[in-house]
């Protein structure tokens, strides 16, 4: 969507005081946003933030899902945009930094999603899944390094476990390639971000029960059958959960765990490795 970014109430803030590097005092709430909020891994990780006292901005294409994840929590925001319009990257830091007064992690979440052989790909679809999955968390991680580096910020990017080292993924290649380079930029990024005090990593879930379906594009009929079928391969013996995701997503973006940059960790269930 175009136009002025459309920030839903649902949050108030509050000013903290900070130190003369930019990093805030302990125990202040931390600013955070996450595209691909209103629905599955994005909606369980803005209430894990939440629920931990930090300030969260969740962005998506549709109002309603957004509201949703911000219903009872007071420490949500939303903002209605697509991540793919050319002026989403600069209204998104905007945004951020008027409804949280501070940018501390971005998770890079949003995703597009399309399963068809090479033969069947045209260019509108092809289009749409690099825009989603590629070039939009490049293009917003650019605008957000200003004040990303002004609070010795963090970057989060969702891969998948499926495009993970010289792994297959047939009818799905350009999704998974898509996947494939993120993690290449995760630990790109790591080294050439570090300087500025910018850490950067990635998580690659595994096949995860999103309910009603994967995106905000409404359920998929076959979705049930799918999430068996992935149950029966995987060494866990079954798929992920949302929550799950989140809880990794919090602890890699903790101020403890400092120490890590540049890693792409694999949750699901032990699938990759079979």
């Amino acid at each position: 969507m175009r136009g002025a970014p459309r920030i839903l109430p649902g949050m108030t803030t509050r000013t903290e005081e900070i130190d003369r590097t930019g990093r805030a005092e302990a125990g202040a709430a931390r600013g955070i946003v996450i595209t691909g909020g209103g629905t599955g891994i994005g909606r369980a990780t803005a209430h894990a933030f939440a629920r931990q006292g930090d300030h969260v901005l969740v962005v998506g294409r549709t109002a309603s899902t957004l509201a949703a994840t911000a219903e009872g929590h007071p420490g949500i925001r939303v903002l209605v945009a697509d991540v793919t319009e050319p002026d989403a990257p600069d209204r998104i830091v905007e945004a951020a930094l008027s409804a949280l007064g501070r940018l501390d992690v971005l998770v890079n979440n949003a995703a597009a999603m399309g399963y068809r052989p090479l033969a069947a790909l045209d260019r509108a679809e092809a289009e749409r899944q690099l825009r989603t999955n590629l070039l939009a968390p490049v293009l917003l991680t650019r605008a957000a390094l200003e004040p990303l580096a002004e609070r010795s910020g963090t970057v989060l990017n969702i891969g998948s476990s499926g495009a993970l080292g010289l792994r297959s993924w047939p009818d799905n290649g350009l999704y998974g390639a898509a996947k494939a380079a993120l993690d290449f930029l995760t630990r790109t990024w790591a080294v050439e971000l570090a300087p500025r005090g910018i850490r950067v990593v990635g998580l690659a879930p595994g096949v995860t029960d999103i309910s009603g379906g994967p995106g905000e594009d409404g359920p998929d009929p076959g979705y049930a059958g799918f999430l068996k079928e992935i149950a029966g391969r995987t060494p866990s013996g079954r798929t992920g959960r949302p929550e799950e995701m989140a809880w990794w997503i919090t602890q890699l973006t903790r101020p403890e765990a400092a120490y890590a940059n540049g890693i792409v960790v694999a949750v699901d269930g032990g699938l990759s490795l079979t």
